[in-house]
């Protein structure tokens, strides 16, 4: 059973840091790419930011320069760490994995931002 769990939300003001933290089990950590995903209210979820198994990361337009995903595949987890925040960073956010089987979510971490 693949289970996502996420931690390391909170409130921050703005300019300030968090780091999020995603612990998987009942798979394979190492042989997966991992995802960050938010959704702010209102709005649609999107991704954050991607870890493949090896390679580059990849970043949305808005977090490039400020967060920055890494993973520890001998903890099965995925962090992201999320420096110089603003207001627009406020969201629930998720991890995710995709496997053959389909979507696997996290319960979400809430980020809010402000002063």
């Amino acid at each position: 059973q693949v289970q996502l769990v996420e931690s390391g939300g909170g409130l921050v003001q703005p300019g300030g840091s968090l780091r999020l933290s995603c612990a998987a089990s009942g798979i394979t950590f190492s042989i997966y790419n991992m995802n960050w995903y938010r959704q702010a209210p209102g709005k649609e979820r999107e991704l954050v930011a991607r870890i493949p198994t090896s390679g580059r990361t990849n970043y949305a337009d808005a977090v490039k320069g400020r967060f920055t995903i890494s993973r520890d595949n001998a903890k099965n987890t995925v962090y992201l760490q999320m420096n110089s925040l603003n207001s627009e960073d406020t969201a629930v956010y998720y991890c995710n994995i995709r496997l053959v089987t389909g979507d696997y979510w996290g319960q979400g971490t809430q980020v809010a931002v402000s002063s």
